[in-house]
């Protein structure tokens, strides 16, 4: 039986090795940390004598497959929701919000009252569609992404505005508002201070949408969604895979096939067929003997995250009856300031440029699905964060962005407890490279066909043009994310590759 070792039991590993022991692979899990899950995991905080769990790392589901989803076993025992409520947007403190609607006519309505925009909104929605239709399917197949085939499928003009353009120059060809610009463009330094000006960077704004889960949209997984990784690491046991927790590498000895590592103080050696690295992409470097290639990436993240408690359910100054809507509260105007927030974060000009903080209100959304707790959960996504310093020395950071807050809300008095996350804290908790929730910047030389580790464009996920060494963690295609799929692509690939050698 074909022998396959993953390193890494975040949601690609654990993905990954779904569909591989499936397929007949006698697969092991090798992880450092004492439970499987990577940053998909929860933390749990004491408050007035009560204990909540609340998720420790991502808080929102979307990216993910439907297919993965359903195919991996997780439809069948984990339960989620997204909001059908429209998103609302403010801008500069303003108490009354824009209203982003499914509906692409209603939308195209509220965006001309609202931000006076004369623009191609319908246009941009169905052209949008038309681009995530094609991500979906390059999913679905395991197909390797590259410009020739977005050209086939697209054609060239959509190719090169979606594809190969820059950010700037596609919201400038749909839109005329500023306001319609930001909310739509706010995606592409998700994961850090990519350039609005640098080809490559257009794609980041279908990619974001480009799940199936939820029909595109975000939603929440009940209890929590770290139950995503929890009850796929129960499916995998139960299919056979195993799992080495608390083991420490040692060495890569590609040459004999053996990896070798520690657990409870006692060392293992393992023979593998094939060996997956679903880990950040700076790992298997450290460890692969005698690796000798440069590795030269874009690795700054600035976003940050504070879940804030409250001993009863919040209650909005504006659209309360949308409790379970997300809402994005914006602090600049313009591309430009939201241009130069992002990149003064980058420099390191400051602690904190306030962009853009996106509202999860998790609390409520666990509400909708019978999860009713001992507190209230909103959870404040952040932009823009320097990295050098942890949450601890920045408390005056995370009052600014509970402050922004604030306001919007009536019973401010309930706040209890609040916990931060900083860049800083996102690299020593998860071992993201400088706090990348990405693991890498979806800037232009690093995003679609070029968020790639392999020089061969046959082997899309091999490592360094290592034959039977892979790497599928959230520095390769797609992006990051409680997704899955780029483990999903890796284990189709490395399937196709095991029976073309055979035949």
């Amino acid at each position: 039986m074909n022998k396959v070792i993953i390193v890494g039991a975040g949601i690609n590993g654990l993905v990954a090795a779904n569909y591989l022991v499936k397929s007949g692979f006698d697969v092991s899990i090798i992880e450092k940390k004492s439970q499987t899950g990577g940053a998909c995991i929860k933390d749990t905080v004491e408050i007035r004598n009560k204990k909540i769990d609340f998720a420790y790392g991502p808080t929102v589901l979307g990216m993910m497959p439907d297919f993965i989803f359903k195919e991996t076993g997780l439809s069948k025992i984990t339960q989620g929701y997204y909001p059908k409520t429209p998103k609302l947007v403010y801008f500069n403190g303003k108490e009354t919000s824009t209203k982003i609607y499914q509906d692409h006519l209603k939308l195209e309505e509220e965006l001309r009252d609202k931000w006076g925009e004369t623009g191609k909104v319908n246009a941009f929605r169905n052209d949008e569609n038309k681009v995530i239709k094609f991500i979906q399917e390059l999913y679905k197949n395991g197909t390797s992404p590259s410009t020739d085939i977005a050209n086939d499928c697209l054609g060239k003009e959509l190719t090169r505005l979606w594809i190969t353009g820059n950010a700037k120059d596609l919201l400038d060809h749909y839109f005329s508002s500023e306001k319609t610009k930001l909310y739509m463009g706010m995606t592409v330094i998700e994961s850090g201070p990519a350039s609005l000006y640098e080809p490559g960077t257009a794609f980041t704004i279908p990619l974001m949408d480009s799940g199936s889960v939820f029909d595109g949209y975000w939603g929440f997984v009940k209890t929590g969604i770290w139950k995503i990784t929890e009850n796929l690491t129960k499916i995998n046991k139960d299919l056979g895979v195993k799992f080495y927790l608390e083991s420490n590498i040692q060495e890569v000895d590609n040459d004999k096939n053996s990896i070798s590592f520690s657990k409870n103080s006692k060392d293992f050696k393992l023979n593998y067929d094939q060996l997956i690295f679903a880990t950040d992409p700076l790992t298997p470097s450290k460890f692969i003997k005698d690796f000798k290639n440069d590795i030269n990436l874009d690795l700054i993240g600035t976003s940050g995250k504070v879940t804030a408690f409250f001993k009863n359910p919040v209650r909005w100054k504006d659209s309360n009856n949308y409790s379970d809507s997300f809402r994005f509260i914006f602090s600049v105007d313009t591309l430009e300031s939201f241009e130069n927030a992002s990149q003064n974060a980058l420099n390191d000009l400051d602690d904190y440029f306030p962009g853009f903080i996106q509202i999860y209100p998790e609390g409520s959304a666990q509400r909708k699905m019978d999860n009713n707790e001992y507190f209230d959960k909103l959870i404040f996504f952040t932009k823009n964060i320097s990295y050098n310093k942890k949450a601890l020395s920045l408390d005056k950071v995370k009052d600014k962005i509970i402050s922004t807050v604030i306001p919007h809300i009536e019973n401010p008095e309930d706040l209890v407890f609040s916990k931060f996350l900083t860049p800083k804290d996102l690299n020593e908790t998860f071992l993201f490279p400088k706090g990348n929730i990405d693991h890498i910047t979806l800037s232009g030389k690093q995003n679609f066909e070029k968020r790639t580790f392999s020089s061969k464009k046959d082997n899309f996920y091999s490592y360094y043009g290592y034959e039977n060494i892979y790497y599928c963690g959230a520095g390769s295609f797609p992006c990051g994310s409680v997704a899955g799929t780029s483990g999903y692509m890796c284990s189709k690939q490395l399937i196709g590759n095991i029976k073309t050698h055979k035949d």
